[in-house]
């Protein structure tokens, strides 16, 4: 059967085999934390069994109540920040047509699905009300206390938006929020209107929460297969429960930190799949606020290739050696497109006329490795069959399994994320929050 592989043969002029195997024993008491709960972070393993402990009477109202939104919305606009848009976002991106966006009102997904909340930018949240004006939409907000800032103002604009085009009692029946169980402004505002409502468990972690119903619910309002999705999920939470060298995980944990141990201190993850942008932007939210802390972590950056060997590959392939690559590789596209023949042939393309467009893409990717290794830039390869829900399934439990591990071997705790709430108190002082007037004073008086 297909599977997602593991390729670190071409890290090996920099670290030996007997370097990336010295850390096994690290890493097999990294994943006995993981499992038994005794490492640091340890309220937040919710994800690890997640999976397989997934309900299917939870995925059924996921569906049902995706189906409802699909319905009565042309356009669902997801409401959330970090992990709470960025896993959505990455997956609908990698499985979605790329000018979806562009299709007709008779395209099979019709409904498209914004997001908002992501950032504070004004013109952004004016462009979205003005084209949602003549729109019927919803809204998911994601929010466990609901107070969070940019989700919170995004929000409070689109509810009011949708009150005003709907009617308060329609707009109840287009609004779904995720949150906490029982406390936070958004759970008491979702039971005193009577909205639709998923729980945001206490031991997951935003940035490990694209398999809850944080992610689920818009990637299932797009259209996609969240039961393909979850199986994909299951068997790789399978093949990486056991410390042993078939875990393709503690194979790319082991070989990242081996690498950060000689001094490699950025790891970039190539894409050579214009669909795969926010799969590296989310694959950068979960290393970097995982392993970012105490003074530690790889750097994560992420480009996509050949787009990025035109602006970035210079410094890639001639750059400070402290770096290395792990490559995201597809290997079956969806569609196939072959290269003409041009009987002028003036740009000198007949060469590969009858090939196709991936075979070509291909080799700039072969020769792209080939050419930095030689440039002294270590690539390991992480390989999947197809963009499709069950590949994607498995390829972000792989990456959440491993970053568990990898935490573990940096020695810090990669679920915290304290240094996230630095900026957050700075923005309450310099906004005058109420409860905030001694730091509002100490941070003006430096200004």
């Amino acid at each position: 059967m297909a599977k997602l592989t593991v390729d670190v043969k071409n890290v090996l002029n920099t670290v030996t085999g007997e370097q990336i195997q010295a850390l096994n024993p690290e890493a097999a008491a990294a994943i006995d934390k993981l499992y038994k709960g005794t490492g640091l972070g340890s309220d937040f393993l919710g994800w690890v069994k997640l999976p397989e402990e997934t309900s299917d009477a939870l995925v059924a109202d996921i569906e049902a109540t995706a189906a409802k939104m699909r319905e009565l919305c042309d356009v669902v606009v997801a409401v959330g920040i970090g992990g709470s848009y960025l896993g959505a976002k990455a997956v609908i991106e990698a499985l979605s047509d790329s000018f979806a966006s562009l299709r007709g009102a008779g395209d099979e997904r019709r409904t498209r699905v914004l997001f908002a909340g992501q950032n504070i930018g004004e013109d952004y949240l004016y462009e979205l009300q003005d084209l949602l004006k003549d729109k019927k939409f919803g809204i998911i907000v994601i929010s466990k206390s609901g107070t969070t800032t940019e989700p919170a103002i995004a929000f409070r604009l689109l509810k009011e938006q949708l009150e005003a085009q709907m009617g308060k009692e329609e707009a109840s029946k287009r609004i779904v929020a995720i949150t906490d169980a029982k406390k936070g402004a958004l759970r008491q505002l979702a039971t005193e209107e009577g909205y639709k409502t998923f729980v945001i468990a206490d031991n997951v972690g935003g940035r490990f929460s694209v398999l809850t119903p944080v992610g689920l619910l818009p990637i299932a309002v797009a259209g996609f297969d969240i039961c393909k999705l979850l199986e994909g999920a299951r068997r790789m939470q399978a093949a990486t429960a056991e410390a042993n060298d078939l875990n393709p995980s503690l194979l790319y944990a082991t070989t990242r930190n081996a690498l950060y141990r000689a001094g490699k201190k950025t790891e970039i993850l190539v894409n050579y799949n214009p669909k795969l942008h926010f799969f590296g932007e989310w694959w950068k939210q979960l290393y970097g606020e995982s392993e970012g802390k105490d003074h530690k972590g790889i750097f994560p950056a992420a480009v996509d290739f050949t787009t990025d060997l035109h602006s970035m590959g210079q410094w890639i392939q001639e750059g400070e050696r402290t770096i290395f690559e792990t490559v995201l590789s597809v290997e079956t596209s969806a569609h196939k497109t072959v290269i003409p023949t041009d009987v002028a042939n003036l740009d000198g393309l007949n060469y590969l006329a009858g090939k196709r467009v991936d075979e070509v893409n291909k080799m700039a990717e072969l020769g792209t490795r080939i050419a930095h290794v030689d440039g002294g830039v270590p690539n390991i390869r992480v390989t999947i069959p197809a963009l499709e829900e069950e590949w994607l399934g498995e390829l972000i439990y792989f990456f959440e399994k491993a970053c568990g591990i990898s935490g573990y071997l940096l020695d810090v705790n990669p679920f915290n994320q304290p240094g996230v709430e630095a900026y957050k108190r700075n923005m309450f002082a310099l906004l005058e929050k109420p409860g905030y007037e001694a730091e509002t004073a100490a941070i003006k008086a430096r200004l």
